[in-house]
């Protein structure tokens, strides 16, 4: 399948650019238009309906008329003077209120979107008085507006209210505030609009300074992100395609995320590509440069689609998960990987094939071998000096994970700093009334059996529920239109998304509803804190189940892959290692040296799931290099040097692109994303430049090639001395006879073994016997087969490779050299009975 795309894409690459080209426009679009109408913003529909708060909402939503996209904005009211509200100018804020309320809002039309892909949230707005300070400094109002808080479209809707509300109030020498909810997140999105714009365009001229450094080149820098900006606009619409099909409602971060990871590992698998591409034109400047693509696209292909399969079985973990945010961030993460995937081993060989040599312009590093580098030296030192490295590895990712020890959760979700109109307004209300007043808690009573409720029958619940310590006020009954169901606010003291606030909810004031409820009524206590509460426990559940489901279909995943049960065990505890640094540091950072109450709740899975399934990308490149290496005749660890030397730039440069890629979101102003943009930036880091390129090549050369048992690389049956030409049987061809026959080619093959081609490069791989001792076959006048400018062992009339196959005039050597004969058995390139040596 991978050599059927690549093979495609290399001989018609026009016509893949072209069909991403019209894709990725086409999805972006798509994508960008649609993505609000696939999201959840309220958290509490990703709970169970097993939990009181979702049962909670479930009774608000069906007996009280409760929308689930109904956003609800505090307007705070006072003198423009800063006096006491009179008589006089509560009347006046009231009839603004009243007429605010019966009055239109038009949506404004955006310029830049299609109508028919706009959706129009003009509205009537619902205004409601809430309460006024107990010094009279202002009153408040409660503004519902529909939509789905997500959309710039509601925002654009909310934006003309404000206005308008400001207006109207001002009229009445009254000045107004907005905050909570839906003035939150614009009032933040309008703050951070200009820096995320300013991040962007940093983070995009940081891969490219990075990649023009790496290649000297400017087509290699713009090339690669480029065709990730067109890839990811094609996975983000595939996923909001899906989404809108299957049902699936999408987490508001989920889009965002999705980029950030797209991005990332768009750039990295590209660099991969470029990085081989790069070394096999330089080794072989004869061979057509398509040729060359189509070899690199498989054999990097290969690698890239186990790293991105190893991402998807991880995120599909997630579909065990109780809590929604999780479970549907799996499935959408999983078919945008997916895409990227399909690009990697179609789009990328394409542009290889396209670009040729030009691609690395104007650099000369092709026509030059480069110097040993400081790649070349660091893998002599893992060579020499494996043991103290991997002391010192894990004396530094130990010392990193000290802090989880005492490693707090936090379920904030407040949107950051105090410096936006809606947090001084929030501020300007804490200071004369209980933090919980703009964001109640509330407890619904429904009577199963159909009897009618009263105030009285539910007044013992509510003076209970008054005397419960942090409860600042209990709000009055409220019936539904049947009078079988009944609603209680509690004012809370602290804010609802403070842990004192959850600890309240899921403590006190539900074991006193517990005891009060009269006898056949049900009661459940919703709002954010009970929310957040039950959102906790859901949290724990998870991870106790994700965490060990992920570790075994990864091992799984790299047992299979490696074909080996120690190389496996060694990758799992090394990045179970670095995973617990990454939490570790992140609480040292963020808990104790940021004094914040906690690491945000989702960090420690959607930590374990990027840096074990990201740093498994990494490992998985070093690893199969190790293992080519290894099968080359001589000692493991001088093939651990060689390995790191080819890879370790490849894994440098892309460690350093994911991470700033990641890193880009932690100057967002949500708290938690800042935590997982700064958290999930250090874990990759760690996994680039400790793991793989220190602890895991020196353990494989502590190990040898035992880390490859059972099966070890370079000591198979047959590979002993014997008559040259037998299939597995006799000293390498074109070599002294010194070593073990058959090296592998680009294609993890080896030559002459039984259930590969018979002694034979395909597609350009590496000459025979590449290495030490006397150069390989030649032809009478001829250079080396594959070495330097003469022909690399092909049939020139057919520019095929010898191999065994489909044109038996592909054996046919040179005119009266004799003939390739072809026997039963499938010895090929025999002449004759003897030893084959022109």
């Amino acid at each position: 399948m991978i050599r059927a795309l690549t093979g495609f894409a290399t001989r018609s690459p026009w016509k893949v650019i072209a069909v991403w080209s019209v894709l990725g426009i086409f999805l972006t679009i798509l994508g960008q238009a649609l993505v609000h109408r696939v999201t959840e913003t309220q958290t509490g529909d990703f709970l169970p309906r097993t939990y009181d708060s979702a049962a909670a909402l479930e009774v608000a939503e069906e007996r009280f008329g409760v929308k689930p996209d109904a956003n609800a904005v505090t307007v705070l009211v006072a003198r423009t003077d800063g006096a006491p509200l009179t008589a006089s100018d509560r009347r006046h804020a009231a009839d603004v209120a009243d007429r605010l309320g019966r009055t239109r809002v038009v949506m404004p039309r955006p310029e830049d979107m299609p109508s028919f892909l706009v959706t129009d949230h003009s509205q009537t707005p619902e205004v409601t008085p809430v309460t006024v300070a107990p010094d009279r400094a202002f009153e408040l109002f409660s503004a519902r507006l529909t939509g789905n808080s997500t959309d710039p479209a509601l925002h654009d809707l909310y934006r003309t209210f404000r206005d308008r509300a400001r207006e109207d109030f001002a009229a009445a020498d009254l000045r107004a505030g907005f905050t909570g909810g839906l003035a939150d997140v614009v009032d933040t999105a309008d703050a951070e609009e200009n820096t995320q714009r300013v991040v962007g365009i940093v983070m995009m001229g940081l891969i490219v300074l990075i990649n023009v450094l790496v290649f000297r080149s400017v087509a290699a820098a713009l090339v690669p992100l480029l065709a990730v900006v067109v890839i990811g606009g094609a996975a983000a619409g595939a996923v909001v395609g899906t989404a809108l099909l299957t049902g699936i409602a999408l987490d508001p971060s989920t889009p965002s995320m999705i980029n950030v990871v797209l991005i990332g590992i768009g750039v990295d698998y590209f660099l991969f590509l470029l990085f081989r591409f790069r070394e096999q034109l330089r080794a072989r400047p004869d061979v057509p440069a398509r040729a060359v693509a189509a070899e690199v696209g498989v054999r990097v292909g290969t690698a890239i689609t186990s790293a991105a399969l190893t991402i998807v079985a991880a995120f599909a973990t997630l579909g065990v998960a109780t809590f929604g945010q999780f479970r549907v961030l799996g499935p959408a993460i999983a078919v945008a990987v997916l895409v990227m995937l399909l690009a990697s081993l179609t789009l990328m060989p394409a542009l290889l094939a396209v670009t040729g040599r030009k691609m690395f312009w104007p650099s000369r590093a092709l026509k030059r071998e480069p110097r040993p580098g400081a790649a070349a030296r660091f893998g002599d030192l893992v060579a020499r000096r494996p043991f103290a490295l991997v002391l010192a590895s894990v004396a530094l990712l130990g010392a990193l994970s000290v802090p989880l020890a005492g490693i707090r959760m936090d379920f904030g979700q407040t949107s950051g700093g105090q410096d936006t109109p809606a947090a001084a307004t929030a501020a300007e209300i804490a200071r004369a009334l209980p933090a919980g007043v703009s964001d109640p808690a509330t407890v619904y009573v429904t009577a199963p059996d159909g009897r009618h409720l009263t105030p009285q029958g539910l007044a013992p619940l509510t003076g209970a529920l008054s005397e419960v310590p942090g409860v600042g006020r209990v709000g009055t009954v409220e019936l539904d239109k049947s009078r079988t169901a009944a609603r209680l606010d509690l004012y809370l003291t602290p804010g609802s998304d403070t842990q004192q606030a959850r600890d309240l909810v899921s403590g006190p004031v539900r074991d006193t509803v517990a005891r009060h409820t009269p006898d056949g009524l049900e009661a459940h206590v919703g709002g954010t804190a009970a929310v957040f509460a039950d959102i906790s426990t859901a949290v724990g559940h998870d991870l106790r189940i994700v965490f060990p489901v992920a570790a075994v279909l990864i091992a799984l995943i790299l047992l299979v892959l490696l074909r080996s049960l120690l190389a496996p065990a060694v990758l799992m505890v090394a990045v179970g290692l670095c995973f617990a640094a990454t939490l570790g540091a992140s609480a040292l950072v963020f808990q104790h040296l940021l004094d914040k109450p906690g690491v945000n709740f989702v960090l420690p899975l959607v930590l374990f799931l990027f840096v074990v399934a990201l740093g498994t990308d990494y490992n998985i490149l070093v690893a199969d290099r190790i293992r080519e290496e290894m099968e080359r005749p001589g000692p493991a660890r001088a093939a651990v040097a060689r390995a790191v030397r080819h890879t370790a730039p490849a894994i440098a440069t892309a460690g350093v692109v994911l991470a700033a890629s990641f890193g880009s979101l932690a100057v967002n102003a949500a708290p938690s994303t800042q935590q997982v943009g700064f958290a999930t930036a250090l874990g990759i880091v760690l996994s680039a430049f400790v793991l793989s390129i220190v602890l895991v090549p020196a353990l494989a050369a502590i190990l040898g090639r035992a880390v490859w048992w059972p099966v070890r690389p370079g000591r198979r049956a047959g590979h002993h001395p014997g008559p040259a030409g037998k299939d597995g049987s006799g000293p390498a061809y074109g070599r002294d006879g010194s070593g073990p026959a058959y090296e592998r080619d680009d294609f993890g093959r080896t030559y002459g073994w039984d259930f590969g081609p018979a002694y034979g490069r395909e597609d350009f791989g590496p000459a025979y016997g590449r290495g030490a001792g006397p150069a390989d076959h030649r032809e009478p006048g001829a250079d080396p087969y594959g070495h330097g400018p003469g022909p690399a062992y092909r049939d020139e009339s057919r520019t095929r490779s010898y191999r065994y196959g489909t044109d038996p005039e592909a054996y046919r050597y040179e005119a009266g050299a004799g003939e390739y004969r072809d026997e039963p058995d499938r010895d090929a390139y025999r002449n004759g009975p003897g030893p084959y040596r022109p």
